[in-house]
């Protein structure tokens, strides 16, 4: 395990529960601290952002710096949330990584049109996920960004 990274506010949407506990492990053992939370599916994520209720306290629930988006997800789906995405400039501008088991042509093709900044198939090893994982963070970590924002207008 390397030091601890304190990072900005990751939101991440992921409804299947062995993929979040990869996930948080993978975390884990690149010392990721800092608000990470986890939503569902796609209506969630736009209640977060929104900061609609159960989200509207954001000391407990901040506004994410990057968001890690998969696509196959109930209720709305990672492509309706970079479609909303794309309709409120304020969310827009937040960096959002596609991290998804579909390695498509379509699924990549339609992602990045709809403004994804990254496309990362997942990998089923832990080693392999913990990997691309850290070098994800380490990117967007030095990459300049817009200012957190409180939450996005509708």
């Amino acid at each position: 395990m390397v030091g601890t990274i304190q990072t900005e506010p990751i939101l991440i949407a992921e409804d299947n529960p062995q993929e979040v506990v990869l996930l948080k492990m993978a975390l884990r053992k690149n010392g990721i601290e800092g608000p990470i939370h986890i939503v569902p599916n796609g209506e969630e994520v736009i209640k977060y952002l929104r900061a609609d209720s159960p989200y509207n306290d954001r000391k407990t629930y901040p506004f994410p710096a990057t968001i890690f988006l998969d696509l196959k997800m109930p209720l709305r789906d990672g492509f309706g949330v970079l479609e909303w995405l794309k309709k409120h400039p304020d969310c827009a501008v937040i960096p959002t990584i596609v991290m998804t088991c579909s390695s498509e042509p379509d699924d990549i093709k339609r992602a990045y049109r709809l403004g994804a900044n990254a496309y990362m198939v997942k990998p089923t090893a832990i080693e392999e996920f913990t990997g691309m994982m850290r070098l994800t963070i380490d990117y967007w970590r030095i990459c300049a960004k817009p200012e957190i924002l409180e939450n996005c207008v509708t």
